[in-house]
């Protein structure tokens, strides 16, 4: 399976996207998750925290699952184990989500073909900060 997208694309979907979910966000500082939030807060984006044992992360409210999510996601960023992205995968089709973005070293080709047969964006094994930083930041 091939999910290599072009810069172009990636672009395009950073730029359309205006709020993300951050599956497996880490309320430490020096986790890459907290990092790569509070850079995408930094750059304007609604950082949405999405992990079941916080209440809140860098002043925002904490939702357990996706599907507690009460506003619409663009972008469903997940810092999960690759075991454990199905069930991301499946509640963010559920909330009609428009792409999923696996962190780097994060690789789960069943969960990418399902989302990509449902008609969403997928990103896999990439870093979406550094991918921003890249195309978007000046």
């Amino acid at each position: 399976m091939s999910l290599q997208l072009s810069d172009q694309l990636i672009k395009t979907l950073l730029r359309k996207s205006e709020t993300i979910a951050i599956v497996g966000l880490s309320p430490k500082p020096e986790r890459p998750s907290n990092a790569v939030a509070a850079y995408l807060i930094d750059h304007g984006y609604n950082v949405i925290p999405v992990n079941p044992g916080q209440h809140e992360i860098l002043g925002r409210t904490c939702y357990p699952d996706l599907t507690s999510i009460p506003v619409e996601v663009d972008i469903v960023d997940i810092f999960r184990k690759a075991l454990d992205v199905s069930p991301s995968v499946h509640q963010a089709l559920k909330i009609g989500a428009r792409a999923i973005w696996m962190q780097l070293g994060i690789v789960n080709e069943a969960a990418a073909r399902l989302a990509e047969d449902s008609g969403l964006v997928v990103i896999m094994d990439r870093c979406l900060k550094i991918d921003h930083s890249r195309l978007l930041s000046r």
